[in-house]
């Protein structure tokens, strides 16, 4: 299905079936990101102290270094469909993680340059959910929903991804509009990336965290696409508007935090 073609065939599902998928929407959401905790303990530390660890120059540089980076994610993950076939999410996750590693054996330079093309993938990756949802990635509001996942905090963040956006089924988008987009998300995706590329600095265990943190990205990210399109198509299925469906997910997420 289209992601410009939402209409509902046949009678909307039940309100059972509906409440059981919204409730594993919310169990998704709260055990994304757990195995950030275990790159954590590999390298040690906090969150909060990693972009301590990055010179003062690096730092000044990442959000314009990560704006920049989701530019070229946005067309590039778009283009590769035409290159790279549809595959299942494992491949995803073993690609990215061994492109941390490679990016963690050289340090912080290796690090930055590999950092453009993981970011990439990462987007290529939430596409791909938002394909296993029956929308067209190729859709300029899937690809906008797809930008608009990386909002979702990161998972090495104390957040617990209820801010996620959720785009109108019918919304009118322009370049402009994407690229105002970018410039609200890259902020918070800059705090990610800049954990990212200092857990690949650690001397001696570069290699390990860099692998280990593009993993749990990776499979963060994707959790994020399956509850943010997720959402959407229950919406669709249910008949629901879709944004009383966020609120019930708040809700309930809000619950499960406490």
């Amino acid at each position: 299905m289209r992601g410009d073609t939402m209409e509902i065939l046949g009678r909307p599902i039940d309100q059972a079936t509906t409440e059981a998928r919204l409730d594993a929407l919310v169990r998704r959401n709260a055990r994304a990101g757990n195995a950030a905790m275990d790159v954590l303990n590999l390298i040690g530390g906090q969150a909060e102290d990693l972009l301590d660890r990055l010179p003062p120059s690096v730092r000044m540089r990442l959000n314009s270094t990560t704006e920049s980076a989701l530019r070229q994610a946005a067309e590039a993950a778009h283009r590769s469909r035409d290159v790279v076939g549809d595959g299942p999410a494992w491949r995803v996750q073993a690609l990215t993680t061994m492109m941390g590693a490679a990016g963690g054996m050289g340090g912080l330079p290796t690090a930055l340059a590999e950092l453009p093309a993981t970011t990439t993938i990462l987007l290529r990756a939430i596409q791909d959910v938002a394909l296993d949802h029956g929308f067209d990635p190729t859709d300029p509001s899937v690809r906008f929903g797809s930008v608009e996942v990386f909002g979702a905090a990161g998972p090495l963040a104390d957040d617990d991804g209820v801010d996620l956006g959720f785009i109108g089924a019918r919304m009118t988008l322009t370049g402009a509009a994407m690229r105002t987009l970018i410039a609200r998300v890259a902020p918070r995706l800059a705090t990610v990336l800049g954990q990212k590329l200092a857990a690949q600095t650690v001397p001696v265990l570069g290699a390990a965290a860099g692998a280990g943190i593009n993993y749990a990205y990776t499979r963060y990210y994707q959790d994020m696409a399956h509850v943010h399109f997720g959402l959407h198509r229950l919406a669709i299925d249910a008949g629901r508007d879709p944004r009383d469906m966020m609120l019930a997910f708040r809700e309930r997420a809000g619950q499960v935090k406490g």
